[in-house]
């Protein structure tokens, strides 16, 4: 699987960036209507570093994957 970097704008609830509202990608906007899946990828070596992973759908009803890289604090789209 390989990811593209994009931008998230989370909600921040008990933790930050608790979980993705919306994302950026090629200047293009969407909005999240829910998260389907979400599961986290534990710290065992330097090349999977520790992230959290949601499958979303936009309003536009597609599915998506977004990780979260929780070390860099950076978002990633699944190609």
């Amino acid at each position: 699987m390989q990811f593209i970097p994009i931008e998230v704008e989370c909600y921040s609830g008990y933790k930050a960036d608790e979980y993705p509202e919306c994302f950026i990608r090629d200047n293009i906007r969407f909005e999240i209507s829910h998260i389907t899946d979400r599961w986290y990828q534990g710290d065992s070596t330097p090349e999977f570093p520790a992230s959290d992973y949601f499958k979303v759908e936009t309003t536009a009803g597609d599915l998506y994957i977004i990780k979260h890289d929780l070390k860099s604090d950076k978002w990633f789209l699944s190609q």
